[in-house]
């Protein structure tokens, strides 16, 4: 809630009542609050008055003596996670400076994180010194499916370790193509193009802090097993913010993957992370329909694949052909 010095606070904080309450005109004069107004207690508190807050969120909370009781939580269902305690001690930090909002305004001005300057500086720069496009298709998922129902039935029964995701199998097979198609495995370099004979995967990851891409370092060489490890590994130390500064750099792998699918994205263009050469989106699943041969069609499912490269560095044709043998990969895909 928004309102003016001296407006009545009490009926706004958490923990009053679970009811849905209406001021009469009356009240609202007697209150200070602006008729017609409608007030909906607690919408993010549990039945007992508790604030929903993350473990976590509720450690930094504490660590650093913040009070919590009036954020209004990003997480499921209005639940307070750690970004929502980073962004308002962020705020607390701000002093008022000519120009600032004063109460009651209709927007609200924070400076950019550190981290958001170097994301903005890159993605600007990328667009801007390079040449980039993207090609769209779609791979057939049965065989990855049937793989991960085959993983969860192994660690339900102790016989695997390891919890291998979709998205870890994709990587293996994006790997595997880039083997077969190095030019993709580049870095363009003004007046050179710098080719690896060893895949050094970059992979995006959603943190609290803005997007991270570390590098996974020969990946090529890593059977299934071990790159699910990595890919785990990198993530959580994007996430609890102790990886390696040098993997970080965009020079530090040859090509990344950006998966959205999670998000329910159907189709995207992700943006190159120069002076890398290409960069694959992966989208959502879907259901379509196809010819199960003999004359019968039914819907398979689908997953949605962006590849957007530097057309400095890479033809359309390689291109195309890469992004193709990216589908077969996958849609040949053997789980052993």
């Amino acid at each position: 809630m928004i309102g003016s010095p001296g407006e009545e606070t009490e009926l706004y904080r958490p923990g009053k009542s679970q009811e849905k309450i209406t001021l009469t005109e009356k009240e609202n004069t007697e209150k200070g609050i602006p008729s017609s107004v409608t007030v909906v207690q607690d919408m993010y508190s549990d039945k007992d008055g508790k604030i929903r807050i993350s473990p976590r969120a509720r450690r930094l909370a504490d660590d650093k003596g913040f009070n919590y009781n009036n954020i209004i939580g990003s997480g499921p269902n209005g639940r307070i996670i750690i970004r929502d305690i980073e962004r308002a001690l962020t705020s607390e930090r701000i002093k008022p400076v000519a120009g600032s909002p004063t109460p009651g305004a209709d927007y609200s001005e924070l400076p950019l994180t550190n981290v958001r300057k170097m994301i903005a500086k890159a993605m600007h720069a990328s667009l801007h010194n390079s040449a980039q496009l993207t090609h769209h298709m779609s791979a057939d998922v049965r065989n990855l499916l049937e793989a991960r129902k085959k993983i969860k039935i192994e660690i339900t029964a102790g016989t695997a370790n390891q919890d291998i995701t979709l998205n870890d199998m994709i990587c293996w097979c994006v790997i595997k193509a880039l083997k077969k198609f190095p030019e993709a495995n580049s870095h363009f370099l003004d007046d050179r193009i710098k080719t690896f004979n060893k895949v050094h995967l970059g992979i995006a990851v959603d943190t609290p802090r803005g997007l991270m891409v570390p590098a996974i370092k020969n990946a090529d060489e890593m059977e299934l097993v071990k790159l699910s490890k990595e890919l785990k590994s990198v993530a959580e130390a994007c996430r609890k913010g102790n990886i390696n500064p040098e993997l970080l750099q965009s020079s530090a792998a040859s090509f990344t993957v950006s998966n959205l699918g999670s998000y329910g994205v159907e189709m995207f263009t992700p943006v190159i992370n120069l002076p890398q050469a290409g960069i694959l989106g992966v989208c959502t699943i879907l259901y379509r329909p196809a010819d199960l041969e003999n004359g019968v069609f039914g819907f398979i499912p689908v997953i949605g694949l962006s590849l957007t490269y530097d057309h400095r560095a890479i033809d359309g044709g390689p291109a195309t052909l890469f992004l193709k043998e990216i589908k077969e990969q996958i849609e040949g895909f053997s789980y052993m």
